[in-house]
C-alpha cells in the first residue's frame, strides 16, 4: 500500500477530485494549509500591492493498493497542473500496514 500526500493549488481541487473519483479514488482527506515556498502571492488591501510569502494550498492524503499508485499520481499530475510556480507537489511513502477500526480486519481489503 502507498500514501500519497499532494499539496496543490485550492483553485485546482475541484478539479484534481474529479479527476481522482475517475480513475476510482473514492476516499481521501484533505485539508487546507498554509506554507511556504518559491512562489509569491501578491495581495491588495485598499488600493495597496503587497506581497506576502504565506501561500494557501490544499493538502490531500489518499492512501491506495499498489496498483493504484500510479493513475492517482498521474491524475493528480494532469488535473492540477497550471505550468507556473506554485503548482505544489506530491509524496509517495509505504505504508505497512491498515486496520478497519470497525471489525478489527487489517490489510489491502480495508481500502474496499
Amino acid at each position: 500500500m502507498k500514501k500519497i500526500e499532494a499539496i496543490i493549488r485550492k483553485s485546482m481541487f475541484s478539479k484534481v477530485k474529479e479527476a481522482l473519483h475517475k480513475v476510482g479514488v473514492n476516499f481521501f482527506s484533505y485539508w487546507d494549509v498554509t506554507g511556504l515556498g518559491n512562489e509569491k502571492e501578491g495581495h491588495v488591501y485598499r488600493g495597496v500591492s503587497y506581497s506576502t510569502s504565506d501561500i494557501q494550498r490544499r493538502y490531500l492524503s489518499i492512501v491506495v493498493n499498489d496498483d493504484f499508485e500510479d493513475v492517482t499520481i498521474k491524475a493528480i499530475l494532469e488535473a492540477g497542473a497550471t505550468g507556473k510556480v506554485g503548482d505544489g507537489k506530491i509524496f509517495v511513502s509505504q505504508i505497512d500496514d491498515v486496520y478497519r477500526i470497525r471489525t478489527g480486519e487489517n490489510g489491502i481489503n480495508t481500502l474496499k
